[in-house]
């Protein structure tokens, strides 16, 4: 959530900022927001006013009533009933505007970095690096939902009985190899100075507030409305809310966290070709890595995260690609985010397995996550979070470029893990 000082005092470049971004009402929302910033603090003097006219009245009739002027104190007695009914009102007033100016704020999303390209669509994002020789496969190769049920290691079909689409069973050798690549990231982020955690895989609406999945993208969680719990649609979200409302010293940073957990999703596309099988799931594996830093340090963290994810694709041996994402397509709360996305031979695509972002202190501010900086004074953190790695696309690409007519061969980093070499 954007500051509503920064806003009132940046409007120009907020707009600018929010072009980028092809927000259409966004002048509408600057200024309705300040206009509610103005009415509030209006409404906050004339609170204050009336607050110490009470107190200063209630000061005079003890010095009334100690010299024995009852009658006076008695009428200024009468003059505080009044202010309190004064304060009353307009401390609900101060509250219902509070409010509003908060559901204003809720609906500003970030403002994107100088360097985030312009462009309306994914098909405006930049490829800023590509590396990895695209496989030659065999005239009889499948795409990996045909590989699935050919060695009967992912069936969607049974999931589909138990649950509905988007919920495959993983069995036998598909089971142990989706177990294994959870463990070798895991191992990768840790090795790299990620400290691991369990989180719970339901949050409270004040942690989807927190990292900005409510109300942005409230459709698109599954909802417990008893408890008033959701699903997490990212370990991010239960992570990154470790911190929420935490005042940190500077010599805490970095602070370098990775989890797995699955992840859930109401919306996983439309029908096709390109949501078949693991391509788009309601649930699905993610190790995730999430960094908390000092704002001068936040953007060099984001690039360290970005060559993490490229050294764990390099020792898969997956082709891939990194995109820069465009003010159209970048997330509510980014700043700045890259996309990986891996080649699919078999489906002649990429796949998207990871977005690696900087909020800057977007979230930070919805966190209420505060450092002491060499001054005394609080300031808010920089946080950061990137998929290291999405599980369903990256073996969906291992299935399809590993597959051989004898079988699908296991990248080698991956045998110590699952304890085989071929799935056949």
């Amino acid at each position: 959530m954007l500051q509503v000082g920064f806003i009132r005092e940046n409007r120009e470049a907020v707009l600018k900022g929010l072009a980028k971004r092809n927000l259409k009402n966004a002048e509408e929302l600057v200024d309705n927001t300040i206009l509610a910033d103005e009415e509030r603090r209006t409404i906050q003097t004339e609170l204050d006013t009336v607050l110490a006219e009470s107190n200063k009245l209630s000061k005079d009739i003890g010095l009334l009533f100690k010299s024995g002027e009852r009658q006076k104190a008695e009428i200024l007695k009468q003059k505080t009933v009044l202010l309190k009914e004064q304060s009353k009102d307009l401390t609900e007033k101060l509250q219902n505007k509070a409010i509003e100016l908060q559901d204003l704020l809720y609906l500003i999303p970030n403002i994107p970095n100088e360097i985030v390209p312009a462009g309306s669509t994914e098909d405006d994002n930049e490829t800023i690096f590509e590396e990895g020789e695209i496989p030659v496969l065999h005239k009889d190769a499948l795409p990996h939902w045909e590989l699935a049920k050919k060695y009967d290691i992912i069936d969607f079909e049974l999931g589909n009985k138990i649950a509905g689409a988007g919920f495959p069973v993983y069995k036998g050798k598909g089971a142990k190899l989706q177990r294994a690549i959870i463990n070798y990231f895991l191992d990768k982020n840790s090795e790299a100075g990620y400290d691991e955690v369990q989180v719970p895989h339901l949050v409270n609406e004040a942690s989807g507030i927190a990292t900005g999945q409510l109300p942005d993208k409230e459709g698109q969680m599954y909802h417990d409305a008893q408890d008033n719990l959701y699903l997490i649609p990212t370990a991010e979200v239960p992570v990154t809310n470790i911190f929420r409302d935490v005042i940190l010293k500077e010599e805490d940073f970095p602070i370098c966290k990775t989890a797995y957990t699955p992840c859930f999703r109401r919306e996983a596309g439309s029908y096709g070709a390109h949501v078949r099988g693991l391509n788009r799931l309601h649930q699905f594996d993610k190790v995730e890595i999430v960094r908390v830093e000092h704002p001068t340090k936040s953007y060099e963290a984001l690039d360290s995260m970005v060559n993490h994810v490229k050294s764990i694709l390099q020792e898969l041996n997956l082709p891939y690609r990194i995109l820069k994402l465009c003010g159209g397509d970048i997330g509510f709360t980014s700043a700045l985010t890259f996309d990986f996305e891996v080649f699919s031979t078999a489906q002649d695509r990429w796949l998207e397995v990871s977005s690696v972002s900087n909020f800057e202190n977007f979230q930070a501010n919805r966190l209420k996550l505060r450092f002491k900086n060499s001054n005394g004074k609080s300031e808010l953190a920089h946080t950061l979070n990137g998929s290291s790695l999405a599980l369903p696309r990256v073996l969906a690409g291992l299935l399809e470029n590993c597959q051989t007519p004898e079988g699908i061969k296991i990248p080698k980093v991956l045998v110590p893990y699952c304890g085989f070499e071929l799935i056949n």
